[in-house]
């Protein structure tokens, strides 16, 4: 069984996962133009994988009865792909150390399956970074 701790940090990573799988999203629908062309795709793809994301955690927090949160943190979309961008990469930062700090949690309490799919998780949001930090290099 999780610990109470564990399972509030997994519930804010859904909230995290369903803020920027709306983000995304949305930026995907709403940008346009020549820079927007060439990445709207890449932001509809990674809006994709953090849904699944979403999804992950809440059946693994229910797993351990949880109830998983319906609410995501505040969604910002932009006005500019700069400071889109550059939103984008703050949150998967922040992505990051919640889901190192959940990694930590779960090899304390000895639940490898948890560590094991945030470890899963936390590669997926590296690339994301990484490819927000490749396309801000751009505009």
């Amino acid at each position: 069984m999780a610990s109470r701790q564990l399972m509030e940090a997994m519930n804010k990573g859904i909230a995290r996962e369903l803020q920027v799988a709306v983000q995304y999203m949305w930026q995907h629908v709403l940008w346009s133009g020549v820079k927007g062309f060439a990445v709207k795709d890449e932001l509809k793809s990674i809006g994709v994988a953090e849904m699944k994301h979403a999804e992950a955690i809440a059946e693994r927090l229910n797993y351990f009865g949880g109830i998983p949160t319906t609410k995501p943190e505040p969604i910002f979309i932009g006005k500019t792909l700069k400071e889109m961008i550059a939103r984008d990469m703050k949150d998967e930062e922040g992505a990051m150390k919640l889901y190192n700090d959940i990694i930590k949690m779960a090899g304390k309490e000895g639940d490898v399956v948890t560590k094991k799919m945030f470890e899963g998780i936390l590669a997926d949001e590296e690339g994301h970074f990484d490819t927000f930090r490749t396309i801000s290099e751009e505009i």
